[in-house]
């Protein structure tokens, strides 16, 4: 998991973020992102809101069956600053327009996190989307290979796991228990904890 890396980045780049109810949503994209979307909620302690993809499975494009429409469910999400969550982008296609809906629903601030950002497309269009103030931040590992593009992108943020993978590496070596690395409930508990206690 990613997850803690990933707050962790979240809450050090924006230092002006209120994790609460009023103020922020963790959303899902699709249907797949629920259980990662859930967790990243259940952490911080906000709603969640889940898109649901309505796909045409008479036709495939591209390899895929095409998406003829999407549904939120979800509180009213005015004013929310939100955080998209899944695994990973490869085109940034589903990213955006669940990002240009949640917008015209009266959003604030976007953020995208995913364990990885392989852009075999599309960068073009998430810079149209950083530029029309669509997506503020997109967060992604080091884990993969990144575009030099992409790297030096004003609304990327990479996060680094090269210490964690270290951690894992030791553990192993050693023969000690990869519990604590592998679950990181308690570690994303106690940085919130500590994030509230500075910005109540």
């Amino acid at each position: 998991q990613t997850s803690y890396q990933i707050i962790e980045s979240l809450i050090q780049t924006i230092p002006d973020l209120r994790l609460d109810c009023d103020h922020f949503m963790v959303v899902s994209p699709d249907e797949t992102a629920i259980p990662r979307a859930m967790y990243f909620a259940s952490m911080l302690e906000v709603q969640l809101g889940i898109f649901y993809r309505k796909r045409d499975y008479h036709q495939t494009v591209d390899g895929r069956y095409p998406v003829v429409g999407q549904a939120f469910l979800g509180e009213d999400i005015k004013g929310h600053d939100i955080l998209i969550v899944d695994d990973m982008i490869v085109t940034g296609e589903s990213m955006l327009r669940v990002a240009y809906d949640l917008k015209a629903r009266g959003a604030g601030r976007i953020f995208c996190a995913v364990s990885f950002a392989q852009f075999t497309s599309g960068l073009a269009a998430m810079h149209q989307a950083y530029a029309e103030g669509i997506i503020h931040r997109v967060f992604a590992t080091n884990l993969i290979y990144r575009p030099p593009e992409l790297q030096v992108a004003p609304w990327f943020v990479e996060v680094n796991l090269s210490r964690f993978v270290a951690l894992l590496i030791d553990a192993i070596n050693h023969d000690a228990s990869l519990s604590k690395l592998m679950t990181p409930t308690e570690k994303i508990q106690k940085l919130i904890d500590f994030y509230k206690a500075r910005h109540p």
